[in-house]
């Protein structure tokens, strides 16, 4: 015999209150205040059931599409990247928590204002995410202006922006004591993105800062752009190493280069960490498997994620954000990577 088909009446029986009730809290409805209790126990009592209203008879009371729109600055990241794919499940548990769906779509190069505009305009979406922004995209920054639900993981240092990003300054000095105090002074940088992209750039200056403050320098010549892949590590560490032979220590942007940087290290005979240190960016779960194990800077995609979904839900509700840029604090993480320089760098 099939099972009965839960109602709106059953949660109301369930959580003691009205049909009406119901109604107002399960399609967000702000025309009636509810107490935080109430709308909190028709929630539970909702969520107890299994009940799921249906979808479009939501939107015709509510007005909204019960979805969001995540866009991926470069959606080639999603082959290579395993940062993105934890930020990707953060959203995506927030949203299963609240009821909306992720409607996924990427920056093709040289087309970015148009993805935009078809989600906004069309009426697809009820908001949106956008991942890894870069800050000359004129199209975000003109749809950040009109006030529209939007939400940076990263940021274009807009005053307008709402955005979920990580300090980098204070954890990269951390990072370069821990080198500088192993006696290296001849320091590369490989950049997870290629330069343009904001978090790439910060993590650039914030390199650069942390060396100076030693009395080094991070030279023009020492720095090899990537693109977030593995195999973009690779390419660029042999570039760099065949460029400055001399150096001892690399920062690499991502751990995913890292993994790049090891192979083009071991391609022209130079040992890790005996010829050459190696620091990367992210901690992702392979990090600390690989041979040696990887020393790197701890972040939590899945948190970013979560709270970047979680304030897009608050501007749907037109709440208040109590902080609109979160900045949260990274960790390093010193590891089997990175070793006392080798005797001709020392001093």
């Amino acid at each position: 015999m099939a099972s009965k088909r839960l109602t709106s009446h059953d949660v109301a029986r369930h959580a003691g209150v009205s049909r009406a009730t119901v109604s107002l809290v399960l399609n967000r409805s702000e025309s009636v205040t509810i107490a935080t209790e109430t709308r909190e126990r028709v929630l539970r009592a909702a969520a107890e059931l299994g009940y799921k209203p249906n979808s479009a008879a939501r939107m015709l009371v509510s007005g909204q599409s019960e979805t969001i729109g995540l866009v991926l600055s470069d959606p080639s990241i999603l082959l290579v990247d395993q940062f993105v794919t934890r930020v990707l499940y953060g959203i995506e548990k927030a949203n299963r928590e609240l009821g909306f769906h992720v409607l996924v779509e990427g920056l093709e190069s040289g087309g970015r204002g148009g993805t935009y505009d078809n989600l906004v305009e069309s009426r697809r979406i009820d908001g949106l995410i956008v991942v890894n922004p870069r800050a000359d995209d004129e199209a975000l920054i003109a749809l950040i202006e009109t006030d529209f639900p939007l939400v940076l993981i990263g940021s274009v240092r807009h005053p307008a922006e709402a955005s979920v990003t990580f300090g980098t300054r204070g954890v990269l000095a951390q990072a370069v004591d821990h080198v500088v105090g192993l006696g290296h002074r001849r320091i590369g940088a490989i950049t997870f993105a290629p330069r343009g992209f904001v978090a790439a750039d910060a993590r650039l200056r914030a390199l650069d800062a942390g060396l100076r403050a030693h009395g080094l320098a991070l030279e023009e010549d020492a720095i090899e752009d990537g693109a977030f892949s593995a195999e973009s590590g690779y390419e660029a560490g042999l570039a760099l190493l065949r460029r400055r032979p001399d150096l001892t220590a690399i920062f690499a942007g991502n751990d995913t280069l890292a993994i790049g940087l090891l192979s083009a290290a071991r391609e022209l005979n130079r040992s890790v960490p005996d010829d050459l240190s190696i620091v990367g960016f992210d901690d992702l779960p392979f990090a600390r498997w690989l041979t040696p194990a990887l020393t790197t800077i701890r972040t939590d995609g899945v948190r970013q994620g979560m709270i970047a979904a979680q304030m897009l839900f608050a501007r749907l509700n037109r709440r208040p954000l109590d902080e609109p840029r979160v900045r949260l604090e990274p960790e390093f993480m010193p590891r089997a990577s990175t070793a006392p320089a080798p005797h001709p760098a020392r001093g």
